[in-house]
C-alpha cells in the first residue's frame, strides 16, 4: 500500500483519486480534466508522472482496470476505477492534507533571505517589477474564475484558484509596504562587516 509519508506532499495521488471517485478514466482523460479544471495550476503533472502515479496506484490496490478499449486510429487505452481502498486512502490524504500546513521552500523567500547582496535601490526596483507580475496575475485569475463558473462549474471545484489569488493579493500587499520602506531609508541595510561581525555559536541559535 502507498504510504503517506508525514510532510510530504501526495497531490499527484490525490488528484487521481478524487478524478475516479467522480467516475471512470483513462489516464489521458484524467490529464485533459486536470487542465481544463486548471488542477495542473496546483498539481505538478506530465504525461509521465501520471501514468507512474496511476501504476503505482494500481499496484497498490487503490484503482483497477475496468475496461480497455480503442476508438478508431487512438491508441488502446485502459479506463481504471477507482478501488473501496481507493476511496479509504482518498479520505486519508484529504484529512491529513487540510489538517496539517506542509513546510514550502519558497524560491522567492530565498531570494529575499540574500536580497541585501544588492543595492536597496536596486531591490526596490525589482520588486517592483514582480509587484506588476502579480497584477497581471491576479487579472488573469479573475478572468479565469469568471470563465470557469460561467462555464458551469461549481465555485467548490475552483476554490484552490480562489486560494492561490488570496495568497497572491497578500503578497501583494506585503511587497507595496516593503518596497515603501525600502524607498523611504526605513530598512536598515547591513553591510558585509555586519555580517563578518555577526558571530552565532549554536547554542546561542538554538537558545
Amino acid at each position: 500500500m502507498m504510504s503517506i509519508r508525514r510532510g510530504t506532499p501526495s497531490t499527484l495521488p490525490l488528484a487521481v483519486l478524487s478524478l475516479l471517485d467522480e467516475r471512470p478514466m483513462h489516464p489521458y482523460e484524467m490529464q485533459q480534466h486536470m487542465r481544463y479544471r486548471c488542477l495542473d495550476r496546483v498539481v505538478r503533472v506530465t504525461a509521465g508522472s501520471l501514468y507512474h502515479a496511476v501504476e503505482r496506484l494500481h499496484r497498490a490496490g487503490l484503482i483497477r482496470p475496468l475496461e480497455t478499449g480503442r476508438e478508431g486510429r487512438r491508441p488502446e487505452r485502459t479506463v481504471y476505477v477507482i478501488t473501496e481502498a481507493g476511496r479509504d486512502r482518498l479520505h486519508d490524504l484529504l484529512e491529513h492534507l487540510l489538517v496539517e500546513p506542509a513546510p514550502a521552500y519558497s524560491s522567492f523567500a530565498a531570494a529575499l533571505s540574500a536580497m541585501h547582496h544588492l543595492a536597496p535601490e536596486t531591490v526596490a526596483s525589482l520588486l517592483r517589477r514582480r509587484m506588476l507580475t502579480l497584477e497581471s496575475s491576479l487579472a488573469a485569475q479573475e478572468r479565469l474564475i469568471a470563465n470557469l463558473l460561467g462555464s458551469g462549474l461549481p465555485r467548490s471545484a475552483l476554490v484552490e484558484i480562489e486560494y492561490e489569488r488570496a495568497l497572491r493579493r497578500a503578497e501583494l500587499e506585503w511587497l507595496r509596504g516593503l518596497v515603501d520602506d525600502l524607498e523611504a531609508g526605513h530598512l536598515p541595510w547591513p553591510s558585509q562587516e555586519t555580517w563578518h561581525r555577526f558571530r552565532l555559536v549554536p547554542k546561542e541559535i538554538t537558545g
